[in-house]
């Protein structure tokens, strides 16, 4: 950790907005969220805990796409009316207080019967939806029962599908579809266009320090928050320190052959923003990657995303290289690095 991380009296506390969805989203706020005070964000009591808890964070929201259509989310969106829980029950988890056990009981899904494939949570947030009549309600509740350290908003509450103009002219409906379709991504749309964002949302966005979009699917968890009217102009105009965070890969059906300025370039198109630019700067891996783990996604066609910094910089955004990935079976973002990264960007522009 940093120096400039450190605890101390006169160092402000940040209020961070973190956009995404998918597992992007959830892996970087569980490097947010040792930042954070106390469940629910508010500030600490004592300056002992400060010094033990790193309290850089006041307050934390996600934003969190919900246009999900396949697995249990997908089931239980057509059969309950409801919108897809899938994405919101990751970030429950990852900003709860007890992430170890909750993680099993959320993720655990039933084997057979009518709840054969189910997730436990995604039952969880039905039931909840049932009991308010409102999805956006029963996130605040469980996050209240869970003690997560942040809030979740699902980027509207409002019923929206996916569709995609593709490079072969077709229109393709629903997310599960666009993502096995074999062809590139011309635009993205959501119907109802009109869907507009929770209150709540503009309200966290106009009142941020740090506001991150990315990691995550470039069309599917990070364009579409982006096409809910009213959340690119509040990113806009927000005076907070605005972060795209790189994904570590191209994407098979969503940015095979894209680079770094091009990912940056398709979300200013759809967002509307190419002459007021909602990023000042661009976290972008430069750290090398195993060739084992090299081999296994270029068997899937996938390689690492070209870091074009001068063009980058073109769009008016100031990139950021440095050692951001984490290797396992699979590769991750390093939550902590690209956590403290993005914390030391707010310093920054507060001072």
């Amino acid at each position: 950790m940093t120096r400039a991380l450190t605890a101390n009296k006169e160092r402000p506390t940040l209020r961070v907005v973190a956009i995404g969805g998918g597992t992007g989203l959830s892996t970087l706020l569980r490097g947010l969220k040792r930042f954070v005070a106390t469940p629910g964000g508010t500030t600490p009591v004592s300056e002992a805990h400060c010094q033990d808890a790193i309290c850089l964070i006041r307050d934390l929201a996600a934003v969190v796409t919900v246009t999900d259509d396949g697995g249990s989310s997908g089931r239980l969106r057509e059969d309950l009316k409801m919108l897809p829980p899938g994405d919101v029950r990751n970030c429950m988890v990852a900003l709860s207080e007890d992430e170890h056990l909750l993680s099993k009981l959320f993720r655990h899904r039933f084997g057979q019967g009518d709840l054969d494939g189910h997730s436990f949570g995604n039952l969880f947030l039905a039931a909840l939806t049932e009991i308010t009549g409102d999805f956006a309600q029963a996130v605040q509740m469980s996050s209240q029962i869970l003690a997560t350290r942040g809030k979740i908003y699902p980027a509207t509450n409002q019923n929206v599908t996916l569709a995609a103009r593709m490079d072969d002219d077709s229109l393709v409906r629903g997310e599960t579809n666009i993502t096995a379709s074999k062809q590139r991504i011309l635009e993205l749309m959501i119907d109802p266009a009109t869907a507009d964002p929770l209150p709540e949302t503009l309200e966290a966005i106009a009142q941020a320090d740090l506001i991150s979009v990315g990691p995550g699917s470039l069309y599917t968890s990070l364009i579409t928050n982006l096409l809910v009217r009213g959340i690119p102009e509040a990113l806009a105009g927000s005076h907070a320190t605005r972060v795209y965070v790189c994904n570590l890969m191209t994407q098979a059906n969503e940015s095979l052959g894209l680079t770094a300025a091009q990912h940056i370039e398709k979300i200013l198109q759809h967002s509307g923003t190419t002459k007021a630019p909602i990023f000042d700067y661009a976290l972008i891996n430069g750290a090398p990657i195993s060739p084992t783990l090299l081999e296994q996604y270029a068997r899937e066609g996938q390689m690492p995303i070209e870091a074009d910094l001068d063009k980058i910089r073109a769009l008016g955004v100031e990139p950021i290289v440095g050692n951001f990935v984490h290797e396992g079976d699979v590769l991750r973002h390093d939550h902590d690095r690209v956590a403290e990264a993005l914390l030391e960007l707010a310093l920054r522009g507060r001072n």
